[in-house]
């Protein structure tokens, strides 16, 4: 029998939206077993793990005890890497489209001047697409 995490699911799928959904329970049972909540895992995606990188980088003995401890740590700057991940997928699938796009009405060697890369490269990059699951907004946007 699958062990549930306790707590609200809705607010872990919700903060673990960027990951797929078939790694969701894992991830999230263990953030749940390393005495993480959803809250902790959004404040620390929140501002792309800054004050993370800055504890980490103050030199103190037991900087790791503010988030939980080391291994709370590392799970919590895993999911900044794959919330980076996740965003430059994102984008790279935003680019796929625009590439796409601009060779309708120009040639490959004329898109590849303009965005800097070989022409073979343009085709590798219009192959893209946004069928997949991505997030709709960043934490941190005010867009609506």
């Amino acid at each position: 029998m699958k062990r549930q995490p306790r707590g609200d699911n809705s607010a872990w799928d919700e903060v673990l939206a960027h990951r797929p959904t078939d790694v969701r329970d894992d991830v999230r049972a263990r953030l749940v077993e390393s005495g993480l909540t959803p809250e902790r895992v959004r404040e620390v995606l929140a501002d792309g793990g800054d004050v993370l990188y800055a504890t980490a980088k103050s030199g103190e003995e037991d900087w790791a005890n503010r988030f939980g401890g080391p291994l709370a740590v590392a799970l919590l700057a895993a999911e900044v890497s794959a919330f980076a991940a996740h965003l430059n997928s994102r984008a790279s699938a935003v680019r796929a489209l625009a590439v796409d796009s601009l060779l309708d009405d120009f040639s490959a060697v004329t898109v590849a001047a303009r965005l800097g890369v070989s022409r073979q490269k343009v085709y590798d990059i219009s192959r893209g697409n946004l069928s997949a699951s991505f997030i709709d907004r960043v934490p941190w946007s005010s867009h609506e």
